[in-house]
């Protein structure tokens, strides 16, 4: 796998507007990385870009097309797209007998359809010059499966398989794909999802915990880096002894 500098890189950040995706483009900033900021609130997309001194391209992730919409616009602003971080994403909390359509199409617009639109339309020239880096956000949610939560954790299983598959597709081409996987990120994204996170452990972990980790894995390339890494034990006991694994996740929570 191919490093990337974060100095110089243009470096397309989407949910730019807060949690995560304000965090990585204020850690890419401090690097002197070329951004652009994609998302929906134009005044706090306005915001970020005047911190960072990126340039916003407003885009709902909803949208049919968007994905291609948003790759089409950012290479028109700087002509190439050496890294996109895709940190934008929809939460829902609640019992899947209650799952609402509108809602579901939502999330799988927001976390899996526009994140494989979007790095299927930035690879072919990230191909052509054999140096480029996709990083997706999932969550252990996607490796691990929630109760209440089995509409969210199926989207990011799904660009969770996503990043695997690209990051075997790509070795040796000079192109990475990367999956960052947080925990419980300290961010509005509970409220927005309709629940409050309620348990003792494992205590969130700011957002610039998980920037930071993008900004390594663009210096030092892995497939996947779960953060913080203690959540790694879980994913490994899933793995090998899922029995196990659902008789400690009833028992704990």
């Amino acid at each position: 796998m191919t490093a990337t500098r974060p100095a110089g890189s243009v470096c397309l950040v989407t949910g730019a507007t807060g949690g995560i995706g304000r965090a990585t483009a204020l850690a890419l900033a401090r690097r002197d990385a070329r951004l652009l900021l994609s998302g929906r609130d134009e005044q706090r997309l306005a915001d970020v870009a005047r911190e960072t001194g990126g340039t916003p391209v407003s885009a709902d992730l909803a949208r049919p097309g968007a994905g291609t919409s948003l790759a089409a616009r950012a290479l028109d602003v700087t002509g190439r797209i050496d890294v996109v971080v895709h940190a934008a994403g929809e939460g829902r909390f609640g019992p899947a007998a209650a799952l609402d359509p509108a809602e579901l199409e939502r999330l799988v617009a927001v976390n899996v359809t526009s994140v494989i639109e979007l790095s299927c339309a930035l690879l072919p020239g990230m191909l052509e010059r054999r140096a480029g880096h996709i990083v997706t956000i999932g969550s252990v949610a996607g490796r691990l499966g929630r109760r209440h939560e089995a509409a969210y954790a199926a989207t990011k299983a799904a660009v969770s398989v996503f990043s695997d598959s690209l990051a075997e597709e790509l070795a040796g081409s000079g192109v990475s794909a990367s999956l960052i996987t947080p925990g419980v990120v300290d961010t509005a994204f509970f409220e927005r999802r309709g629940a409050a996170y309620d348990r003792a452990w494992p205590r969130p972990v700011p957002p610039e915990a998980v920037a930071e980790r993008v900004v390594d894995v663009l210096r030092m390339p892995r497939d996947e880096v779960v953060v913080p890494g203690f959540l790694s034990v879980a994913l490994r006991v899933r793995g090998a002894l899922p029995g196990v694994y659902r008789a400690l996740a009833s028992r704990f929570g």
